[in-house]
């Protein structure tokens, strides 16, 4: 904090010095929202982590009982892996954020809360539940044999975080509409199980007709998951991803998804 020369009882805050009271509020938000989810019982915040993981091992384990196959070169657990913790990112982070101002208005009372925290604490839980979901399950399963270990693990970061980062956006635009609308509150539920189909979790797009590979690849979830199969896999398998598409959309978004929170802080934050 820097005192002004004309009143040295004002004073200006910097930017860096902003930056780190919101990272804090943020950071409390984040314990709160953890410790009302979960509360201090048996494991407590470690459901964050297990609650995800746990699905996506359901899943896996039923895929492989039923020996579904997807391809000589293509292993069933790492598919599901891929697929349901990349699907988890999206699908928990927009199903989440709904309604989180109205459960959480009492906090804008507070001088530094704003609405882009309480979104920003929400999100941040979810996608970190579903990282830890997807590392803990790809260590546990390279370790017993049931999958090989990534084949380029940077390709996979990339676009898992380029995944997280359109699971961010999408989630700030929903958030934002909910608030404004209980029609949104009502519907997106609906959405995103009829996205399930589209959104590369049960498919790959070389799998299907050349005539539909184009149409499916405007499907911003299936460049992640692609991207994300791509790195696991390695060259045993042809995927189909369009990073810079995936990455303009995502900035698209995300602006999007800012100025549709701005105006959600104006409408709904104490004066």
């Amino acid at each position: 904090m820097t005192f002004s020369e004309g009143n040295p009882t004002q004073y200006s805050t910097s930017l860096l010095r902003s930056f780190q009271i919101q990272l804090r509020v943020i950071g409390a938000l984040l314990m709160r929202e953890i410790l009302t989810r979960y509360g201090r019982h048996n494991i407590g915040f470690l459901w964050v982590f297990g609650e995800p993981m746990l699905f996506t091992l359901g899943i896996t384990i039923i895929w492989n009982l039923m020996n579904v196959t997807h391809g000589k070169n293509v292993s069933i657990t790492a598919f599901a892996i891929t697929g349901y913790s990349s699907l988890l990112l999206w699908r928990n982070c927009s199903n989440r954020i709904i309604k989180a101002i109205e459960a959480n208005h009492s906090l804008l009372y507070h001088r530094n809360v704003r609405v882009f925290d309480v979104f920003a604490a929400r999100l941040l839980l979810e996608i970190a539940g579903a990282t830890a979901s997807a590392i803990v399950l790809t260590i546990l399963f390279v370790q017993i044999g049931l999958m090989q270990a990534p084949a380029d693990i940077i390709i996979a970061l990339i676009g898992f975080l380029l995944q997280a980062w359109f699971a961010y956006s999408l989630s700030l635009i929903v958030g934002a509409a909910s608030e404004r609308s209980e029609f949104v509150e009502r519907v997106w539920h609906i959405v995103t199980y009829l996205a399930l189909p589209f959104s590369g979790t049960f498919f790959m797009v070389d799998w299907l007709p050349k005539s539909v590979q184009k149409y499916i690849m405007w499907v911003p979830m299936v460049n992640g998951t692609e991207m994300i199969r791509h790195g696991y896999f390695g060259s045993t398998i042809k995927t189909h991803e369009n990073p810079v598409y995936f990455t303009l959309l995502n900035s698209v978004l995300f602006l999007i998804g800012l100025a549709m929170v701005k105006e959600c802080g104006q409408r709904v934050e104490p004066e």
